[in-house]
């Protein structure tokens, strides 16, 4: 009877202490479940057709059940009409914003270019969603809004990452990725079936292109945020851990209408024709012994321009990405400067050392690519291959002349 007595008067003295930690249980539940009216979420779009939906985008959702506002953050806006858009964007130097649009504005938008739209629930504490939201309503003001946008490394994804980072009372855990890819790998998965914008990338795109990627550094592509926000954790200063995403869902479903291309012809189709072309008009020149130089003409043009936007890009772009491009090596503007001395040379049936050194040119330039490792574009690839053809022949042509000239007695 005694010990009966004692049990029932620890319970009673103990009583409001499990309240009371109940009561905090409860607390940190109701938190966790985003039982409160405030809700962020990480909403991330399928791909579209145009180059600049290739990738897919990433935006932030802010739900306030009590007042019913429902808005997304979205750092992907941008003006066409900017002067010299292109031009900046190419350089580096082009400036996007935080643009925030209604919610059913939003979906409707991707819905209707045939994008799905997923979402994933943050899993924040009132105090995180506060701080989250004080900081895009800040960074919303026409005065906060730009930012100067880069494809790989400050992007509508990456920003919208680092403002979810900052609110945490924490640090987000991410899971290891299933494989270390490089951007070049990373942009040619959402790049297929679009071989030409992919080869304007290989074109741009340098060697630190193809070094393998952190997994912080690939989240630049949204559904590879998606996939690892998916599996992350929150590690609080206390070392206690919760889900990074309380759940996920499909909010817009949608089947992208691929874009009927006018010309089927593929980068490496092109780069096959003209190839069998030079090896045909060699073949003629061999047998009427003559060198049709205005096929150089062409050649050195194309050579010569293309070398103009890949120089400038090596030299005054601000991508890190393009300033270690060896495609510089054949595409160069000095052709346009050597174009008319050589197609004189040409002319007159004159030996010149221009295609000695050029023969010797292009194949240093194949042993770098295999030393360096970069992944040249197929068109480069395919101009290099004819030009030093084209080099081959005339040194070809020069020297049977010369027999010729001067027959053994």
């Amino acid at each position: 009877m005694k010990r009966l007595f004692l049990l029932l008067l620890y319970i009673i003295i103990m009583l409001p202490s499990f309240a009371a930690k109940d009561s905090e249980v409860s607390d940190s539940i109701s938190d966790s479940l985003n039982e409160d009216p405030i809700q962020f979420a990480l909403l991330t779009c399928s791909p579209g057709e145009l180059i600049y939906e290739l990738y897919g985008h990433t935006a932030i959702r802010y739900t306030n059940m009590q007042t019913g506002d429902d808005w997304v953050f979205n750092y992907g806006v941008f003006d066409f009409n900017t002067p010299n858009f292109v031009l900046r964007f190419l350089t580096a130097a082009c400036d996007y914003e935080l643009g925030v649009v209604p919610f059913d504005y939003f979906c409707r938008e991707y819905g209707l270019r045939g994008s799905s739209v997923y979402q994933q629930v943050l899993n924040l504490t009132a105090a995180e969603k506060r701080k989250l939201y004080q900081m895009l309503a800040w960074n919303s003001m026409p005065e906060h809004a730009r930012y100067r946008y880069n494809l790989l490394y400050d992007n509508c994804t990456t920003r919208a990452r680092d403002r979810i980072e900052e609110a945490i009372d924490g640090e987000v855990i991410y899971s290891s990725p299933d494989s270390v890819l490089s951007y070049r790998q990373i942009i040619h998965q959402f790049t297929v079936g679009h071989p030409w914008s992919q080869e304007g990338n290989d074109l741009c795109l340098g060697v630190e292109a193809d070094r393998p990627v952190t997994q912080r550094q690939a989240m630049f592509a949204p559904f590879y945020y998606l996939h690892d926000a998916s599996g992350a954790q929150i590690k609080s200063p206390d070392g206690r851990l919760r889900p990074f995403v309380l759940s996920e869902s499909k909010i817009v479903s949608a089947e992208r209408t691929p874009v009927e291309s006018a010309m089927n012809l593929t980068p490496a189709h092109v780069v096959a024709l003209i190839l069998l072309f030079t090896f045909l008009l060699m073949l003629a020149e061999w047998r009427y012994n003559c060198m049709f130089w205005g096929y150089d003409i062409i050649l050195m043009l194309v050579q010569g321009l293309s070398g103009c936007v890949i120089a400038f890009l090596f030299f005054f772009s601000e991508h890190p990405t393009v300033g270690s491009n060896v495609q510089v090596m054949v595409l160069q503007p000095l052709s346009l400067f050597t174009l008319i001395w050589v197609v004189n040379r040409a002319v007159k049936r004159r030996f010149t050392y221009f295609h000695l050194l050029r023969l010797m040119w292009l194949t240093i330039f194949m042993i770098v690519t295999l030393i360096i490792g970069q992944d040249i574009s197929v068109l480069t690839q395919g101009l290099a291959q004819v030009l030093l053809l084209r080099s081959v022949s005339y040194i070809l042509f020069y020297h049977r002349n010369q027999l010729s000239r001067n027959p053994k007695k």
